[in-house]
């Protein structure tokens, strides 16, 4: 099997629950791809974000070693200035990377984090943090004018956090059909021995249809409008999912996976709010909901302060690490697991104590790179989301603060292999891990195991 093509087809956020269960008769070529090949749950890295999961996927190292903490990162101890990943972000090879460096060639599209652009032998179209399809997102440049001679203008994301869910749900259509056209234009124009691309427009239909989807959401009412969105969407997905297992042939090894999995939301906990009724963070109240980088705060007298998103960031204000610190170095320890074990205890707003998950970076990840937080919160086991605003006057919220949202993320993605030369009978592998994935591609391209990936090679290659 070593040396074959391979096709890796990203679908962001899809969780094991819709492709291997619910969705899975409704589905004829993911479907075949379940009993021909093998497949499981697959554990996604901490914090399972579309920002570092697909780095963690591609180059087979966490997020630790990585430096990749989420979409952005405080700028070393700075209280309000931050940056956002990118690209040049990642200073470790990805599998395109290592073949390149043997003269093999990749097709590389709308896999997070590529923007800006950079070089590899073969092609590559940037992702959904592109700022603008004025920008150059494609490697070669020429690219750019090919791909927009065959479809237009190329779509990297929708805004999907608004009430317009008709004209969202065309444009997710229009990105997605876009997408692949791209996709299987460059399958058939470009040669290749690694194609991978990334369609965000599953992660988009689940945060602003999953409401009307899940049955067990608080929100959801019965017979609704958009009851069928998402079922609808995954129907489309596997049609062109179909088109390119015929465009690949039978020399291409498929893989279908997804860097996290998705789950309904019970609400956003206003963790800013929260330090400030507990006294550790020192504001004058707003008169309107603000981003903490509005917000007067008074960081000489500001113990910690945190960051929202689908996980808290907790930081501490430390003597001689911050610029204006307060906690004593020798008293660090202390004071962050005395916090640890107050967010521990926090309670919903029906007074049960929530399943919420602390931890302290090491315990994680075996190195820091980067600006790692001082504490990683997941409220309730992530069903919460984490709002960073204040001038809320409550510590909880039934939306999220920065529009539409009713999923969050789960732990578990999903992971497929297929191999149209081979039966493997609907094989289901457990303990599958992100981390596997580098490790497993590249043995399936024809690879000895490589130094300094920590995943292991899945079963059956």
């Amino acid at each position: 099997m070593a040396g074959r093509r391979v096709l890796v087809i990203g679908l962001d956020s899809a969780p094991p629950e819709l492709l291997f269960r619910d969705f899975v008769g409704e589905l004829p070529n993911i479907g075949e791809m379940l009993e021909d090949g093998i497949y499981g749950s697959m554990l996604s890295c901490h914090p399972p974000i579309t920002i570092p999961a697909w780095t963690v996927m591609v180059t087979g190292r966490n997020p630790g070693s990585l430096g990749l903490y989420g979409f952005r990162h405080r700028k070393r101890n700075s209280y309000t200035e931050f940056y956002i990943a990118n690209s040049y972000s990642i200073k470790e090879k990805t599998v395109w990377d290592v073949l390149s460096q043997d003269g093999k060639h990749s097709c590389v599209v709308s896999v997070p984090p590529s923007y800006p652009p950079k070089p590899l032998r073969g092609c590559l179209v940037s992702c959904f943090i592109t700022p603008s399809a004025e920008k150059d997102y494609t490697y070669p440049a020429g690219l750019k004018v090919e791909i927009e001679q065959l479809i237009g203008r190329y779509m990297f994301d929708v805004e999907f956090r608004t009430e317009e869910r008709r004209k969202l749900l065309k444009e997710l259509y229009d990105m997605t059909e876009r997408r692949f056209k791209t996709v299987s234009h460059l399958m058939g124009k470009r040669k290749w021995d690694f194609f991978m691309f990334v369609e965000i427009g599953v992660d988009r239909v689940h945060h602003a249809f999953w409401k009307f989807f899940d049955r067990t959401h608080q929100k959801y009412v019965p017979g609704n409008e958009f009851e069928d969105v998402i079922r609808d969407y995954y129907k489309f997905i596997d049609v062109k999912v179909g088109e390119l297992l015929k465009k690949a042939g039978k020399d291409t090894v498929v893989f279908v996976v997804s860097d996290h999995g998705t789950k309904k939301m019970k609400g956003a906990f206003c963790i800013n709010e929260w330090l400030s009724n507990e006294g550790y963070l020192s504001a004058k109240t707003p008169e309107r909901a603000v981003d903490l980088e509005e917000a007067d705060v008074n960081w000489s007298r500001t113990k910690a302060w945190g960051w929202g998103g689908y996980y808290a960031r907790v930081f501490l204000n430390v003597k001689g690490r911050e610029p204006l610190g307060c906690i004593e170095p020798e008293n660090y320890e202390s004071e962050r697991e005395e916090l640890a074990e107050k967010i521990r205890g926090i309670r919903d707003p029906d007074g049960r104590r929530m399943n919420t998950k602390v931890f302290k970076p090491e315990e994680l990840y075996p190195e820091l790179k980067g600006d790692p937080p001082d504490l990683l919160v997941y409220f309730d086991d992530l069903y919460w989301r984490s709002a960073g605003t204040l001038g809320q006057n409550t510590i909880y919220l039934s939306e999220n603060d920065k529009g539409p949202d009713d999923a969050v993320h789960s732990m578990y993605g999903t992971y497929i292999m297929h191999d149209p030369e081979r039966t493997l009978g609907r094989k289901e592998l457990t303990e599958v891990d992100i981390l596997d994935v580098a490790p497993t591609l590249l043995k399936v391209l024809g690879y000895p195991r490589l130094e300094g990936l920590e995943g292991r090679v899945l079963g059956e290659v």
